[in-house]
């Protein structure tokens, strides 16, 4: 969710014919370069929901892939997921090898904020924030994050911005700089 910006209900409801993870997809009938995946609203049976009617692709880096090739090596692992469909299952509690719902997600990240010894717990929405922030401090554009997060207006987007107080500082460094040199 964090290196692709998705929502819970979205990473709940990935299918395997989501997964785009190639440098070329074309011979799946799938015209996105590079490794991607797909967005779609469908009923998945676990309560686990695209929020938009719009389907989107959505670019990966090779961290997430390299991350869902470790997931994918332990799933296997798991016989009662070996021919489902949905990417994320239960691994570790009943019913183990069904599609993870929604909530397992929350309690999922709990249980690993525990574990990490965290301040505060760690919210699947909050990775999505980061996500959008983490685009624009990179130098993203926000039309760039809008379309990533699957925002139908911009306005959307500009509430998952939190600009750091570098960034903050920066520009206003810049527009010391601009003045500097409209005096010369």
């Amino acid at each position: 969710m964090a290196r692709a910006g998705l929502r819970r209900g979205e990473a709940a409801g990935l299918r395997r014919e989501d997964i785009h993870f190639l440098v070329d997809a074309r011979h799946l009938g799938c015209s996105v370069p590079g490794s991607h995946l797909h967005v779609v609203r469908r009923d998945n049976g676990s309560g686990a929901w695209a929020k938009s009617r719009r389907s989107r692709a959505v670019p990966v880096d090779f961290l997430l892939v390299q991350a869902f090739d470790q997931y994918a090596v332990e799933r296997a692992r798991c016989a009662e997921a070996v021919l489902g469909d949905v990417v994320l299952v239960n691994l570790a509690r009943p019913p183990v090898g069904a599609p993870m719902k929604p909530g397992a997600v929350n309690e999922l990240l709990v249980r690993l904020s525990a574990r990490a010894r965290l301040e505060r717990v760690v919210h699947p929405h909050a990775s999505r924030h980061a996500f959008a922030t983490n685009m624009v401090e990179a130098g993203g554009a926000i039309d760039e994050v809008q379309k990533l997060l699957g925002h139908a207006t911009v306005i959307s987007t500009q509430v998952y911005l939190h600009p750091s107080p570098q960034r903050l500082r920066a520009a206003v460094e810049r527009v010391g700089s601009l003045i500097e040199e409209a005096r010369r």
